[in-house]
């Protein structure tokens, strides 16, 4: 160990060998680092969405069929006794057009009762007390901070809602419009949740539709959302053909399909400049074998063996891997736990959007760091250090004491 760190040591004649060995150190370090953070990132997302989405859309769709619809109490009842099932929510949810003044934009409305929608978590604690009452007295609507400030709305004020399944007269199809208070506004952290989604009472959203009794789908929340495929199909059965059952997985496969495949491919580039900087490592050591030609010469004649020898310059790359690792690990630590401050930082300094709500869903940069990816990280690297010590220590040990001296 002293030997090797001997060797790791600069002097004069050495110092371009350890020049090259502290970049091997410096790429090793921003490999590890990068891969902590962009990983971080990517579960950050994953999770996120994960739960904003589910919470607000639910973890299984129940679309009722024929009377079903009309009888959704009934269907309800029947689904809650399901194993798994959390909550049951009968909702309305149509297009409109919503505007005020000479503004106007498209929206979603989603008609709920009043506890359904204080039953969800997400969504509830966005919104102020007086809110969720005047809600609950069928007072007004509820709307996105986004599309508030897009419509230049505040609390207390209405908005005009015009759905595009009209009235049918003798001068053709009449949309309907009507003026609806608002009495609160949520912002919930995801743009189209944000900005084009409109809460609305069952019972106005009946009598605005011309609905009468029905609702045009139910949202189930189940216990645990990663078996929701189970849970499923004993609601499909519970349903009896009253209903069409579909999970979340089926729903939102293809996104979050996407989002692994992307997060597998990021992996896979970024664990390439680890493999860079463990090459750098052979490079370096096998200068200093032939640099240090002389002084293995001499430890062999003093009874070193070839082992003894090996391990030496083994522990000399490792050691690099080790410490590059460890100062990868906390700056990607670091980073990730600061990356939402430092992504604001950038954007101040640079006058550029680095993080567009609307493109990316969400209107923060998540990171979440999982420990067992970190260590496997650091393990990676300091196995493909090690993998790099290999050639140069054997090149190392096979070394002819004899042929050493000779040339020197």
């Amino acid at each position: 160990m002293l030997l090797a760190g001997r060797y790791m040591g600069a002097r004069r004649r050495e110092g371009f060998i350890s020049v090259v060995a502290g970049f091997s150190l410096v790429g090793i370090a921003l490999g590890v680092g990068t891969l902590i953070v962009v990983l971080s990132v990517m579960n950050g997302f994953r999770v996120e969405l994960l739960t904003r989405i589910l919470d607000l859309n639910g973890h299984v769709t129940v679309l009722p069929q024929g009377q079903a619809a009309a009888e959704y109490e009934t269907l309800v009842a029947d689904l809650e006794t399901v194993d798994g099932v959390v909550s049951v929510t009968p909702l309305i949810q149509r297009q409109v057009l919503v505007g005020r003044d000479d503004q106007s934009t498209g929206a979603l409305v989603r008609a709920m009762r009043a506890a359904d929608l204080n039953g969800r978590a997400l969504l509830s604690a966005n919104i102020s007390e007086q809110g969720r009452a005047a809600f609950a007295a069928d007072e007004g609507i509820l709307i996105g901070a986004r599309l508030a400030e897009l419509l230049g709305v505040a609390v207390g004020e209405e908005i005009e809602i015009v759905s595009p399944q009209g009235t049918v007269t003798v001068f053709g199809t009449v949309p309907r419009v009507k003026a609806y208070k608002v009495v609160g506004l949520f912002e919930v952290g995801m743009f189209d949740f944000d900005n084009g989604i409109i809460f609305m009472p069952v019972e106005l959203a009946q009598i605005f539709f011309q609905t009468g009794d029905t609702v045009s789908e139910l949202q189930a929340l189940v216990s645990d959302p990663d078996r929701v495929g189970d849970v499923r199909r004993a609601m499909t059965a519970a349903a009896a053909g009253r209903a069409t059952v579909i999970d979340w997985q089926q729903t939102n496969a293809g996104f979050f399909t996407a989002l692994q495949v992307q997060r597998n491919v990021m992996f896979l580039i970024l664990t390439l400049i680890i493999i860079v900087a463990a090459f750098s490592i052979v490079s370096s050591l096998i200068m200093l074998v032939k640099d240090k030609g002389r002084s293995i010469a001499i430890l062999r004649t003093m009874g070193a063996s070839q082992g003894a020898v090996r391990r030496v310059f083994v522990l000399v790359g490792t050691s690099i891997g080790l410490v590059g690792t460890v100062v990868g690990v906390v700056l990607g630590l670091a980073f990730a736990d600061n990356i939402e401050q430092l992504r604001r930082l950038v954007e101040r300094l640079t006058g550029t959007e680095l993080f567009a709500a609307d493109i990316y869903f969400l209107n923060e940069l998540p990171a979440i760091v999982d420990p067992t990816e970190v260590a496997a990280v650091a393990v990676m690297a300091v196995l493909l250090a090690f993998v790099a010590t290999l050639y140069p220590s054997w090149r190392a040990a096979r070394l002819s004491p004899v042929d050493a001296l000779r040339y020197e």
